[in-house]
């Protein structure tokens, strides 16, 4: 007999012996969890992708608001900052002068309080399909251009209707300028038009738009971000890396912290795109558990205001 045929026929034999052993024990094959097993099939090779700006000094944000400060955190009651030597621990100290920074999640309750706040939003919010809509070539050719119709209509398209419930981002590569300074205080910027968020809102029925500038659009009056925030919507802001994820057919997972009664919030947006996709890391690329050491310790930096490598 072929050796893997022998093989095959000794493995098929001993697993339906333990089979056969389990039911004569009373032990039924216990069947992998629907989620587990779509973890294991999917989600374990996909390609992850970080769509989120660091906070930081000296990052992007509106002047009307200011930047934030770090430095080492210390005990209230003497005054001594943690050490590693003596304390076995360091901690940082922020100063974050608005929850409106950086990459975002913006709640309703931003521009009406009838709305829910950011510890309101349901947890439903954590996972939801990812369509990517580029106006990155319109830009270049005019930096002021708003997502219109047209453009929905367009990838629609190339890839069929828009799904119930997803999410739905805006690439622009306006982040790619993120902390030059002035950024914040350009008056022309790519954005989305009143249009577009109605009918992605009204005739798509996503669950939220994001885009890399931070606001909406660049009307004298906010036209489209008023709508949104004055009638129950909410919206990503600040995005980046957008050019590293596929138009079509990724997931977005969606973090940001509970503030109580928060009017906006610090969020994590990543990318879950398909294993062969040319961008992103797949589980067990790098080590997690324990998570390896680097190349050199994090230090204080008084110059920077920050610690760093």
């Amino acid at each position: 007999m072929h050796n893997a045929l022998r093989f095959a026929l000794v493995l098929a034999l001993i697993l339906s012996g333990l089979v056969a052993g389990r039911l004569l024990l009373g032990q039924r094959p216990v069947p992998t969890p629907l989620l587990w097993d779509l973890y294991e099939r999917s989600l374990r090779r996909a390609k992850y992708v970080d769509l989120t700006h660091p906070i930081a000094p000296g990052m992007t944000v509106w002047s009307g608001f200011g930047w934030p400060s770090v430095s080492p955190a210390s005990d209230p009651k003497t005054g001594r900052t943690y050490r590693y030597a003596t304390d076995g621990f360091e901690a940082n100290h922020y100063t974050l002068p608005t929850d409106q920074m950086g990459t975002q999640l913006d709640p309703p309750a931003h521009w009406n309080p009838d709305f829910p706040a950011i510890d309101e939003l349901p947890p439903t919010f954590a996972v939801r399909p990812l369509a990517v809509i580029s106006i990155a070539d319109q830009v270049r050719r005019e930096p002021g251009y708003a997502l219109g119709v047209a453009d929905i209509l367009a990838w629609e398209r190339r890839h069929g209707t828009i799904p119930e419930g997803s999410a739905v981002f805006v690439r622009s590569d306006w982040s790619r300028d993120w902390g030059k300074p002035g950024l914040a205080e350009r008056t022309v910027f790519p954005g989305a038009s009143l249009e577009a968020v109605k009918f992605l809102h009204l005739e798509r029925k996503i669950l939220l738009h994001g885009h890399e500038p931070l606001d909406t659009d660049a009307t004298p009056g906010f036209d489209a971000e008023r709508w949104l925030l004055t009638n129950g919507y909410t919206q990503a802001e600040g995005l980046t890396n957008l050019d590293q994820v596929p138009e079509s057919g990724a997931l977005v997972a969606i973090g940001f912290p509970k503030f109580q009664g928060g009017l906006g919030g610090y969020a994590r947006y990543i990318a879950i795109c398909p294993p062969d996709w040319k961008h992103g890391l797949s589980v067990g690329e790098l080590p997690e558990a324990p998570l390896g050491k680097l190349a050199k310790p994090l230090s204080w930096d008084p110059a920077k205001g920050l610690r760093v490598r």
